[in-house]
């Protein structure tokens, strides 16, 4: 490798291990695990004088926040008859802990616990078809500082916190993927708030460090903002919607009881993104499950209504568990059906080791029920039907394909599928492939010939199939028109850290990436 490349292959491995050790833990895991980290950082910051709460404040703002929540999200999901989601509540109480300012004041701790029963009466009183509609903590806070009873003051906003606080939301907005999101929303926020504080006599640096270190911008966009669950489906949605509560959170206004605040900002947002996203989760109904390879199995539901989604697009199912292995029970799963279909279908790798979602998903039987939360996802095809694309799939990654193959995309435009598998055993939906029109390639592992309808993608030394790694000169010989497609990588984050690099060296110039990992 030369010196050039020895940075770009750094990074790439370095990203592929990043993406391995968070794919271990779902979003909903990885925020609680920040914000339980921030919590015990910012006791130690009182601990040694950073801060000026009051151990004992904290520590019973804390355990009420957290029990308030907790408990009341339980007794709502008992009296709805629905399954409580302990990680959801917790992280709601630990948002309240940094929302509200830690005290033994009578009515400054009454405020406190009404805001916790809110935002857990919220996942069910402002609900549309089971889907919560406003983010639960900033719902319980705005009711709240409507009584007069508390406001909240976002205390996180601390210079002392953002040793902790920067690196913490940036694993979160790099798991969820959403930073380029963040960024837009802090470029409108701060770029109207450090304009308010020029106008005031500060000078440019401190307006930017007042903006960012001293107002709730990275607190709210790190673990407020992009909450999935109040997301708009589509990325463009999402940045628009970013820019929008960016103004909203920055701009000035009072309309007698009604001012600007960073919880109504994000309320208003929240009913933004519902209104364009899929309104309110929805029941399967399991009809069946089929072996695809000896690791993969496709799981088959109906629907309790029409479901809104394009080709690439993924779901969220909550599939509760008894016994948790840590990974949560929100997982997300490719749609492998195309829109309309009777029934929706998702390709799941189903070897072992099993996560306890998995084995919930294999133990259902005909006529069991799930509950889907969300639908989204960007890894969809160019609009326009004359762009040839280039799919390269590496195991489970063919899944999203699916989607755009049953749709009729390769009726429509030229496209060539390029598989990467262990051996032809483990090459799925091998019917419809056959079945779609599109040019199929495939580099098996083993060295072995794939099926007849399948071109052997080996490369050139080999004189066949090739066992080696996929870079960018094999690549150009397998597709040499491929700097005119847009090309769409689909597998786990190293293989795709890696294809991503090998295609961007065959020349091409629009990469989009599609990874599965921790489920």
């Amino acid at each position: 490798m030369s010196p050039v490349d020895s940075p770009k292959a750094t990074a790439v491995f370095t990203a592929g291990r990043l993406d391995a050790v968070l794919g271990k833990y779902t979003m909903y895991r990885l925020i609680l695990l920040v914000l339980a980290a921030l919590a015990a950082y910012s006791l130690l910051l009182n601990a040694l004088g950073w801060l000026t709460f009051g151990i004992p404040q904290m520590l019973v703002h804390l355990a009420m926040c957290l029990g308030l929540t907790y408990v009341s999200n339980r007794g709502l999901a008992a009296l709805f008859h629905v399954r409580p989601h302990s990680e959801s509540s917790l992280i709601t109480g630990l948002l309240l802990y940094f929302l509200f300012w830690p005290s033994f004041t009578p009515l400054d701790m009454a405020g406190v616990a009404l805001a916790c029963v809110l935002a857990s009466a919220s996942k069910y009183a402002l609900a549309w078809r089971g889907r919560h509609i406003f983010n639960p903590a900033a719902a319980g806070a705005f009711v709240t500082g409507l009584t007069g009873l508390n406001i909240a003051t976002w205390w996180a906003a601390t210079p002392a916190m953002l040793w902790l606080l920067i690196p913490g939301i940036l694993l979160v907005l790099y798991r969820t993927r959403k930073l380029l999101m963040a960024s837009l929303f802090l470029v409108v926020a701060t770029a109207i708030v450090s304009a308010e504080l020029m106008q005031a006599g500060l000078t440019l640096g401190s307006a930017l460090w007042q903006a960012l270190a001293q107002r709730p911008l990275l607190f709210f966009v790190g673990f407020m903002l992009t909450e999935p669950l109040t997301l708009a489906p589509r990325r463009w949605q999402q940045l628009a919607l970013a820019a929008v509560v960016g103004a909203l959170f920055a701009l000035p206004y009072n309309f007698g009881f009604i001012a600007n605040s960073p919880e109504l900002a994000l309320l208003t947002g929240n009913l933004l993104a519902f209104l364009v996203g899929q309104r309110g989760g929805l029941r399967l109904r399991f009809t069946g499950s089929r072996p695809l390879t000896p690791s993969t199995t496709e799981f088959a539901f109906e629907p309790s209504r029409p479901i809104r989604f394009v080709p690439g697009q993924y779901m969220e199912l909550d599939l509760p568990h008894a016994k948790s292995d840590g990974k949560g029970r929100r997982r997300v799963f490719s749609l492998t059906s195309a829109p309309g279909s009777e029934t929706v279908t998702f390709g799941v790798r189903t070897a072992e080791p099993l996560s306890a979602a998995k084995k919930v998903l294999l133990d259902l039987k005909p006529g069991d029920e799930v509950a889907a939360t969300s639908v989204g996802g960007d890894f969809v095809l160019p609009r326009d039907p004359r762009t040839p694309v280039l799919l390269i799939a590496a195991g489970i990654g063919i899944t999203p394909f699916l989607a755009h193959l049953s749709s009729g995309a390769a009726q429509d435009r030229d496209v060539v599928l390029l598989l990467l598998a262990r051996n032809p055993a483990e090459i799925a939906y091998a019917p419809e492939l056959q079945a779609s029109g599109a040019r199929i390639l495939a580099r098996l592992a083993d060295g072995s010939v794939p099926p007849s309808f399948i071109t052997d993608a080996g490369t050139p030394e080999s004189g066949g199939a090739a066992a080696g790694r996929l870079d960018g000169d094999s690549l150009k010989v397998l597709v040499p028109d491929i700097t005119n497609r847009a090309v769409y990588i689909s597998g786990s984050p190293a293989s795709v850290a890696s294809l991503r690099r090998a295609a961007r060296k065959a020349g091409a110039r629009r990469v989009h990436v599609d990874s599965f990992s921790g489920y």
